[in-house]
């Protein structure tokens, strides 16, 4: 759903990038409360994997592919804050050296894909998650069903701003039906992808779920007729906690996804590029200012080999994401450690006898 240079004119182009960069102002404090320890270094790997999965299309009906989203993915899986900036450094690196997503329209792909699928999926997740059975089934259910939701939610968005900085005279029902209609179809792909994911990362490491955090609620005794706490469990050691096993998973599946399976991927036009071709939509559409980079179309220029030179494309994509991901979050969460220092700590009194 990458919105290219010239579907939409310059001045709501312009308030949409002021609407995207305020939102990632905000994410980036909201993510110093979500970030710790753990999650700070599978924050970066969260971006990377959503932009190798981003490469896979998948065909959904006659002539027409759909592609992960990813905004209910790093939602449930880091948090909406940290996943709005993740979505956002996928789509930032796409939009560079891929030339997929106009710069110019930068703004309104973040609102649309980063900002309306992270929010509208964490919402739907979080209201069914407090009413289904505190289980883990529960989550995966939850996640599948927002996961679904956000990618209509997603083409509603850019109906909306198409009806206000539209740049070709295409009736707005025409479009509002063409594109919710093919993008129910890809929000099930994109319900199955997230479900699959987040379900196997409960499977192993529920902790590192922040969408599953307070998932168990604490263990009753019955003594005496009454229910008590049971006495909390151990503490785990270190070597239990550590998530290299986890983060090792999510590079070696962002590498395969990128540099192997991503040849295979549907080569048909994804939901908007099927709308805006056949409504006359990208009749305005612009040149991409880095349509002549060395990456373009996902594809390293001067390799004969087509294999090679998208799979190569794709592991170099993978590694820029993990870097500029990682870098961003790690600052977010350097942040965070040095505003704690800062605040200061009460001197406890000492108690008379």
């Amino acid at each position: 759903m990458h919105v290219p240079d010239g579907f939409i004119n310059a001045p709501v182009s312009a308030i949409a990038g002021v609407g995207a960069a305020a939102a990632i102002a905000v994410s980036l404090r909201g993510a110093r409360r979500e970030l710790d320890e753990k999650t700070a270094p599978l924050a970066g790997l969260v971006a990377a994997f959503i932009f190798a999965v981003q490469m896979l299309n998948f065909p959904v009906a006659a002539g027409t592919s759909g592609h992960l989203l990813g905004g209910a993915l790093a939602a449930i899986l880091v948090g909406p804050y940290t996943g709005v900036l993740c979505v956002s450094v996928v789509l930032l690196m796409q939009g560079i050296l891929f030339a997929d997503g106009g710069l110019t329209a930068l703004g309104v792909n973040i609102t649309d894909m980063a900002i309306v699928t992270t929010v509208v999926a964490y919402t739907v997740f979080r209201g069914l998650v407090k009413v289904l059975p505190r289980r883990r089934s529960s989550i995966t259910a939850a996640t599948f069903v927002a996961a679904l939701l956000s990618v209509p939610a997603a083409a509603l968005a850019f109906t909306a701003i198409y009806s206000v900085g539209g740049t070709t005279d295409v009736p707005l029902g025409k479009v509002l039906t063409a594109m919710v209609g093919v993008h129910i179809l890809i929000g099930i792909g994109e319900a199955a992808i997230t479900a699959l994911t987040v379900g196997a990362v409960i499977a192993v490491r529920p902790d590192l779920v922040h969408g599953a955090r307070g998932l168990h609620a604490p263990l009753k005794l019955r003594v005496g007729g009454e229910l008590v706490d049971a006495p909390a469990p151990e503490p785990v050691p270190a070597a239990a906690r550590s998530t290299h096993k986890v983060r090792a998973t999510f590079v070696v599946a962002a590498l395969l996804l990128a540099g192997f399976f991503s040849f295979y991927a549907s080569a048909s036009p994804d939901g908007l590029e099927k709308v805006a071709h056949d409504k006359g939509i990208d009749t305005q559409e612009k040149k991409h200012a880095t349509e002549d980079s060395p990456l373009a179309g996902y594809s390293v220029k001067d390799i004969g080999d087509d294999r090679v030179a998208t799979g190569l494309a794709g592991m170099i994509g993978v590694a820029v994401t993990v870097g500029v991901g990682s870098g961003i979050f790690w600052v977010v969460r350097r942040r965070r450690g040095t505003a704690a220092d800062a605040t200061p700590t009460a001197v406890p009194q000492t108690e008379k006898v």
